[in-house]
């Protein structure tokens, strides 16, 4: 068997692609990323099935000026721009979770599951699951009435009616993100990584010849595009970096053991990691969802004979269009005020204090219990302030990169490359242990 630190035959190869060699020559961690790769083609194949009735010469429009539909566009992987029966992706189950996350700490008998451990955490995420349908099923019907306003649909007046043809187009859609769930937990169980996530990225992925094209567009604009492909390298640093950043809040353990009929008190030394990005893509989406809601709300009002109403709905039209700059400025601050909220909401369910006081840990020269509590609450909230500055930022790029490159076809999207070095540090992270416990050398120092 090979040392931790054996090296195979070819050394000048690059640690990553050694890596990759390494895992393709174990059986069972070969079977492992081969069967993740296949889900994700049966992903990719599936978002090529329409749902019936659709125009595909309205589509590409609708999609271009509704910005609440591209928004959604980007988790189901290019999906819904094709109307496919996997067109909602696993947003439902995302929106579901989210839910989940904020009714704990409101509801009594949720929080008594979320103490009872794995079963606990078992239940919770079946209620999860069961959410999810019928968010799935309102989210269906909602983007398909949007589309059937602008007359994307062919063959059928879907404009909120039930009929036959309806309810089978809303199934159908409904049916195919619980079955992506389904792929995802597969891939959890049976691959690499967290199944939800690599869907998600293999989606944003998916969408890449099409942004290569695009580039192409811009070929009178060379310099623009230059510096736009700058600014990409710049940001993905900078997610690295702030993703991988974290505050070690030191924590010492005391325990007691017997040798030799007396007893000897043992002290240990570890870290309590305090990430400076906690709170990930939760408040882009949350921001993106308040922000677009009015103006998709105002278009209903849009022809309305009132003056004064009429009048209501240009201005959130107008004001909070994404061409605008008011626009922008709400989503930083938004996406400010939920970080803050969201990362404080995980960290109160966490029971940070009342843990390390169960289990005998405590910080040097800080007392257990509430003072405790108040000390890593003024850590996290130090700490978030740089997250949610950071986040605020990756959210607004779009529209600066734009204004400052002045390329109008292709558009960098900071939300989707948050997600995908998110979830490629997440996987890299466990092949990196996969190999390590089968005594193989690693790839990241």
């Amino acid at each position: 068997m090979r040392s931790a630190t054996a090296k195979t035959e070819g050394p000048s190869r690059p640690a990553l692609l050694q890596a990759m060699i390494d895992a393709f020559r174990i059986p069972d961690l070969r079977g492992r990323i081969l069967f993740t790769l296949s889900m994700l083609v049966l992903f990719r194949l599936l978002a090529h099935v329409p749902v019936i009735n659709i125009d595909r010469s309205v589509l590409n429009d609708i999609f271009r000026d509704n910005q609440l539909l591209g928004f959604v566009d980007l988790f189901s992987g290019g999906g819904m721009r094709t109307l496919s029966i996997v067109a909602l992706g696993v947003f439902p189950y995302i929106t579901s979770s989210i839910v989940m996350q904020l009714m704990t700490p409101v509801i009594p008998k949720l929080q008594a599951l979320a103490k009872e451990g794995e079963s606990g955490r078992q239940r919770m995420n079946q209620f999860t699951h069961y959410l999810m349908v019928p968010i799935a099923v309102a989210q269906g019907f909602g983007q398909l009435s949007i589309i059937g306003r602008a007359g994307g649909l062919v063959g059928t007046g879907f404009s909120g009616g039930l009929g036959l043809t309806s309810v089978t187009m809303v199934l159908s859609m409904a049916a195919g993100s619980v079955f992506l769930v389904w792929l995802g937990e597969l891939i959890t169980e049976r691959g690499i990584g967290n199944g939800i996530s690599i869907i998600i990225f293999a989606g944003i992925v998916a969408q890449f010849p099409e942004l290569v094209g695009q580039g192409f567009l811009e070929r009178g604009n060379l310099g623009g595009l230059l510096l736009l492909v700058l600014m990409g390298v710049l940001i993905v640093y900078l997610i690295v970096l702030f993703t991988e950043a974290q505050r070690r809040v030191p924590v010492q353990y005391g325990r007691s053991i017997f040798r030799g009929g007396r007893m000897y008190r043992q002290s240990g030394t570890t870290f309590l990691p305090v990430r400076v990005n906690s709170a990930g893509m939760i408040p882009i989406i949350f921001a993106f969802s308040i922000m677009i809601l009015p103006s998709y709300i105002a278009s209903y009002f849009a022809g309305s004979s009132s003056s004064v109403v009429s009048g209501i709905s240009r201005f959130f039209n107008t004001s909070l269009s994404p061409t605008a700059l008011t626009y922008w400025i709400m989503v930083f601050f938004l996406v400010m005020g939920f970080t803050f909220f969201y990362t404080m909401v995980v960290f109160q369910q966490q029971n940070l204090a009342e843990n390390l006081q169960k289990n005998g840990g405590f910080i040097p020269g800080i007392r257990p219990g509430r003072p405790t509590a108040e000390y890593l609450n003024r850590i996290i909230i130090r700490v978030t302030w740089g997250g949610a500055v950071f986040l605020g930022l990756v959210a607004i790029l779009p529209y600066f990169a734009t204004e400052i490159t002045q390329v109008r076809a292709l558009q960098l999207s900071g939300a989707s490359l948050l997600i995908m070095v998110g979830v490629a540090l997440d996987t890299m992270r466990q092949l990196e242990s996969q190999l390590l416990m089968r005594n193989y050398e690693g790839f990241l120092k």
